[in-house]
């Protein structure tokens, strides 16, 4: 349903953007499944390479944090947002070959979507940074420290499968780095973060007060996606919380 006039941006709120289905080529010959939105009228100013949560406990392209920065940053922030679906990983837009291989052979995953957003050329895709949540925030740590990649952006890290020798990578790269940490996440809260990413001089370490791992409530999306728009596009945070101009919500 689209609806036109002022309205309050919530959950389920799509705003307009080009919104294309895309496939990923892994070098080990695997076909992934996404999407990339683009702003509507103008070339993007910045990318997110998003990388979801754990599959084999519901993580997928559709995890709700990054499906509404897909639903809002193309409109509010000029930013584009590339979703996809890791090997052996099902959502609504289809499923990816392969099988989840525990952050191993999903190294052939992060490359596929950081090859994809720098060769694209209708818009190009600049200022390309990861944006990993949970699970996707160990592979972003553990592939992504690439010369195509500005920096990465961690939700919910809970540095289970990436190891001090990524960590060590990211701080001699000079890149920035971010941890968007919840108070009361279940496997990785502030202090412990703020002691375990000094070994990355750079990087900043935000707790964010009330939040726990899986980022549940439009406060805590907003929060979420004010800061990632923060750190990639600072002139265009905070987001507004009104839209003025045609808006669609998905049908149940």
């Amino acid at each position: 349903m689209n609806t036109v006039g002022t309205h309050t941006i919530r959950a389920n709120t799509v705003l307009p953007a080009r919104r294309h289905d895309i496939e990923l080529h892994t070098a080990d010959g695997l076909r992934l499944v996404g999407e990339l939105a683009l702003p509507f009228e103008r070339d993007p100013v910045a990318t997110l390479v998003t990388l979801h949560p754990l599959p084999t406990h519901g993580g997928f392209m559709d995890s709700h944090v990054f499906k509404k920065a897909s639903y809002r940053l193309p409109a509010l922030a000029d930013i584009a947002v590339l979703r996809f679906n890791t090997r052996g990983t099902t959502s609504s837009r289809g499923t990816s070959e392969g099988s989840f291989h525990e952050a191993r052979d999903e190294r052939f995953d992060v490359a596929a979507a950081i090859e994809f957003a720098q060769l694209a050329q209708a818009p190009p895709l600049v200022n390309r940074w990861l944006l990993g949540w949970s699970f996707g925030s160990d592979l972003a740590l553990m592939y992504g420290n690439d010369p195509a990649v500005a920096g990465a952006i961690l939700l919910s890290p809970p540095l289970r499968f990436s190891g001090p020798e990524h960590l060590q990578g990211w701080a001699a790269s000079g890149k920035p780095v971010v941890a968007l940490v919840p108070e009361l996440d279940d496997y990785l809260r502030p202090d412990e973060a703020l002691r375990r990413f000094s070994a990355i001089p750079q990087a900043r370490v935000v707790g964010v007060e009330g939040a726990k791992h899986l980022w549940v409530g439009e406060n805590f999306v907003r929060r979420a996606l004010d800061e990632i728009v923060a750190t990639v596009s600072p002139g265009a945070a905070p987001l507004p919380t009104t839209w003025d101009g045609e808006v669609s919500f998905p049908q149940v």
